[in-house]
């Protein structure tokens, strides 16, 4: 017996990689002709309704201790793991470090008009969308606006 075979039909019609090919090509070109347009895709933000200054310490426990920014009362701790907090925390902390910025600045939680929240560090410009995180994320955010007074 051999286990030689032959095939006489490609896998895949000429024709049909030839049409994804131009499909791809087509869409690249496109991408490209927005992008070197200056057309800005993204959506404006929509007005903050509320800007919370907030500072975050960690304390030996583990737990995060939330201060008010601008009066450096202590607003709430939170308690365990806080893996989404404090790893948002930690992205802009890392952007701090790196240009050399001490932790001391407060950032700024924007509530918009949509319902979107937005941390942000005016130090840096850094800025992270929490909603496209999911809303449980967002949440654990949205939490410390409701601990804040006005």
């Amino acid at each position: 017996m051999s286990s030689h075979h032959t095939h006489d039909a490609p896998l895949v019609p000429p024709a049909a990689v030839a049409i994804l090919g131009s499909l791809l090509l087509i869409t690249v070109l496109i991408v490209a002709a927005v992008r070197w347009s200056g057309i800005d895709i993204r959506h404006p933000d929509a007005p903050s309704v509320r800007v919370s200054s907030l500072r975050f310490l960690d304390l030996p426990d583990g737990s995060i201790e939330v201060r008010d920014g601008l009066h450096d009362q202590r607003l709430t701790v939170v308690e365990g793991e806080a893996g989404f907090l404090r790893g948002a925390l930690r992205v802009l902390s890392h952007d701090r470090m790196r240009r050399q910025i001490g932790p001391q600045a407060p950032f700024e939680l924007h509530q918009r008009q949509d319902g979107r929240l937005t941390l942000i560090d005016p130090q840096t410009g850094t800025r992270l969308d929490l909603e496209s995180f999911g809303p449980q994320h967002a949440g654990s955010f949205a939490r410390l606006i409701q601990k804040e007074t006005p």
